[in-house]
């Protein structure tokens, strides 16, 4: 089993980042919204923060307390919109209860919605129109475009169809002309379209669901799913079941996840560059 090294391909697609955003004529700016104080949330936008700054792009901090009412919040959003340089804001989930989550995303503007998660983004990128999409979608398909593999002939699987993974993952695939089998927990025959599968991407969140009694020999496992267990986060690949038999295994943690934080700025360079800004 080969594993692929999320952290060695994050530090080449920064290093490819500092370079792009070195040509340009201004310094892009990127914006993660954090309401409250929830830590892992603090902690998660501090190292965006770094990441971004490491490769030339502004940080620009927008924190508020966990009792701003959403009219507000999303009048502070549109304040952000209209930043000079402004390339691309997300919020940072979980949002407090009490605030309506869809209309928080949809404040952001469509052009600077790099998360992809507001519904006019997400529809751009579900018909094809934008050149940006869902981080962690993107982070599955770098880490699988990293064993070279000719996937024309080989059988795709999907676990899951969730808003994050599974369903842009899909889209993905089917952006190239190839044809992924989905499986989602109404699937009757999953145990036997995994069993044929030559790439395996999962988002399920089901710890350690898939063996090595499920796989074939030298399986592509692309994980992204994440659980709780006592020893830590887990992902969906059970690592210790399948080494003797998967060909090539993003692990949990280490694998999808610095990758993703990677294509989100990838997707405000991208922004930057078609901005056209002075």
């Amino acid at each position: 089993m080969n594993i692929i090294n999320g952290r060695k391909i994050q530090k080449e697609i920064l290093e490819e980042l500092r370079v792009e955003v070195m040509k340009l004529n201004f310094q892009p700016v990127f914006c993660d919204v954090l309401v409250g104080t929830d830590p892992a949330s603090v902690q998660y936008v501090g190292m965006k923060a770094q990441m971004a700054e490491r490769v030339g792009i502004h940080f620009h901090h927008a924190d508020f307390p966990s009792s701003i009412t959403t009219e507000e919040l999303v009048k502070e959003i549109k304040v952000l919109n209209k930043i000079k340089n402004m390339c691309g804001i997300i919020i940072q989930l979980p949002l407090p209860e009490h605030l309506g989550g869809r209309a928080v995303l949809d404040a952001i503007d469509s052009d600077l919605d790099v998360d992809c998660l507001g519904t006019v983004a997400s529809e751009k990128f579900y018909n094809g129109e934008i050149n940006i999409g869902f981080p962690t979608a993107l982070a599955c398909m770098a880490l699988l475009d990293s064993v070279n593999l000719d996937l024309k002939n080989k059988n795709i699987v999907v676990l899951g169809q969730g808003m994050l993974v599974g369903k842009p993952v899909t889209a993905l695939l089917k952006f190239r002309g190839l044809n992924p089998e989905i499986i989602t927990s109404k699937t009757k025959n999953k145990i036997e379209l995994i069993k044929n599968a030559d790439v395996i991407i999962s988002g399920m969140g089901q710890g350690k669901y898939i063996t090595g009694e499920i796989i074939k020999d030298g399986a592509v496992l692309i994980d992204a799913g994440t659980s709780e267990s006592d020893a830590g986060i887990v992902g969906d690949v059970d690592l210790e079941s399948v080494k003797d038999i998967a060909g090539f295994v993003s692990p949990v943690p280490g694998g999808v996840g610095p990758v993703t934080v990677a294509m989100l700025l990838q997707n405000v360079l991208t922004v930057a560059k078609r901005s056209h800004l002075p």
